[in-house]
């Protein structure tokens, strides 16, 4: 016969199973509304940028056949030309997109060259001085070595947004296996809070967590710790 602590533990453990199912139900919705919101600015990305400079050199094109067509070649050779430099700067942005995206030195050679070779892009672009420490960064997983470098990717990109000219970016490994990393700024103004909670729910897809807080020199502090369970290989 069922006693009345039996029926209590028997509706704790349904209760139970019902906050964890709700809790990942809300997390599964959360990454969906996140990954919908990174769609939309690849695409956003995609037509303000490659889509619009290929359609601009169609119509040089389109202007040096008909210069041909007159005779004026003159003409015909510097629409040309123009069209070529476009041309060259369309691969240029769809290159660097690409890299955004998942870098080939990520696959290949890890979480620190990948940062390494981010901070080299944005630094000279930007006029941006990045300070990296990057210790044990590729010795985890490589699920956590890509989502690591997905919410870098973003925080330094937000950073650079925000006018910093100083950017100190660290990973470490902790002593229990975890590993903790963050990326401090000099810029005016706060990190966007829709942002900062596609960065969390980043981190929270491997159990780790996300927090911003105000530097006193200036500028603000995003950090990031992620548990053993997700960073041992």
């Amino acid at each position: 016969m069922t006693t009345d602590r039996e029926s209590d533990q028997s509706d704790r453990r349904r209760y139970e199973r019902r906050a964890t199912e709700r809790e990942r139900l809300l997390l599964a919705d959360r990454l969906i509304t996140a990954e919908q919101e990174e769609r939309r600015r690849l695409a956003l990305e995609l037509h303000d940028g490659p889509v619009q400079s290929l359609s601009g050199i169609a119509l040089m094109l389109d202007a040096v056949l008909a210069a041909i067509a007159d005779g004026r070649l003159d003409d015909a050779q510097r629409v040309l030309g123009d069209a070529l430099t476009h041309h060259r700067e369309t691969i240029r942005s769809l290159r660097d997109l690409s890299f955004n995206l998942e870098p080939v030195v990520l696959r290949d050679q890890g979480l620190g060259p990948a940062v390494h070779a981010l901070a080299d892009q944005l630094g000279p672009t930007h006029d941006v001085q990045f300070e990296l420490m990057l210790k044990g960064a590729d010795d985890m997983a490589e699920r956590a070595q890509v989502a690591l470098y997905q919410i870098l990717r973003e925080a330094m990109n937000q950073a650079v947004s925000r006018g910093s000219k100083r950017v100190a970016v660290s990973v470490e490994r902790r002593a229990d296996g975890g590993v903790e990393a963050s990326v401090e700024d000099d810029g005016a103004g706060e990190r966007r809070r829709t942002s900062v909670e596609v960065l969390r729910e980043r981190a929270r897809i491997l159990d780790g967590d996300v927090n911003l807080s105000r530097r006193r020199a200036g500028g603000m502090s995003l950090r990031v710790q992620l548990p053993s369970s997700a960073a041992q290989r």
